[in-house]
């Protein structure tokens, strides 16, 4: 069938589009491990600190207990949708997923060195920070919370496995993480921070500006 055929194409080109993100967000991760830390916000802040200096003991074994579980949830959705409803599904999972990891990809990018990895429980700067307003950061302050928002549901409509499905279920987790963030980048920077939220919302551009 020509639309089975269409989703397959698809799907393998959503895996290596995710798979050249990944490989600049790890190469991101590596290039901060070097560096030395700086400011800590959030109720956990000796933890995240602790963290921070073994990361990579962390992230490791993280990496290979995520993709075994992915893996194991690498299942079939049991829905049974009408034709229609699969190309629509499979045109707005498109829409939402190859733009959000290359809206992801370009803030990872846009960020160079100032790249790091925050949670619910904190966040950290390192030391020397500087506040990136250039790219996708001049139209909004998280650029790759929305665009991993946005790759997170069109994954789901387009792969429909349990795996997507468990995956968007840190999408509501992503607000608490930018706040950490933003009271690190408030807390450094002052002023300039203060000017600059004021000029660029946090979430949705405003067009024609």
């Amino acid at each position: 069938m020509k639309l089975d055929s269409v989703e397959r194409t698809v799907r393998w080109a959503g895996g290596i589009w995710l798979l050249v993100f990944l490989i600049a967000m790890f190469q991101g991760l590596w290039q901060g491990w070097h560096r030395p830390m700086g400011r800590v916000v959030g109720p956990a802040q000796g933890f995240v600190r602790s963290f921070a200096r073994g990361a990579w003991w962390f992230y490791g074994p993280a990496t290979v207990g995520s993709v075994w579980l992915l893996y194991r949830l690498w299942r079939p959705v049991p829905l049974v949708l009408s034709t229609p409803v699969r190309v629509a599904a499979l045109i707005l999972g498109t829409l939402l997923y190859f733009p959000g990891v290359g809206l992801m990809l370009w803030g990872r990018l846009t960020l160079g060195g100032m790249y790091n990895v925050s949670s619910a429980l904190g966040a950290q700067l390192y030391s020397g920070h500087r506040l990136v307003s250039s790219g996708p950061f001049a139209l909004m302050r998280h650029p790759m919370y929305v665009g991993g928002a946005m790759a997170e549901l069109g994954a789901l409509l387009i792969y429909r496995t349990w795996a997507a499905a468990a995956i968007t279920l840190q999408v509501p987790e992503l607000p608490l993480r930018a706040r950490r963030e933003e009271d690190a980048l408030a807390a450094q920077f002052g002023d300039e921070w203060e000017e600059y939220s004021r000029r660029v919302p946090g979430w949705i551009p405003r067009l024609g500006r």
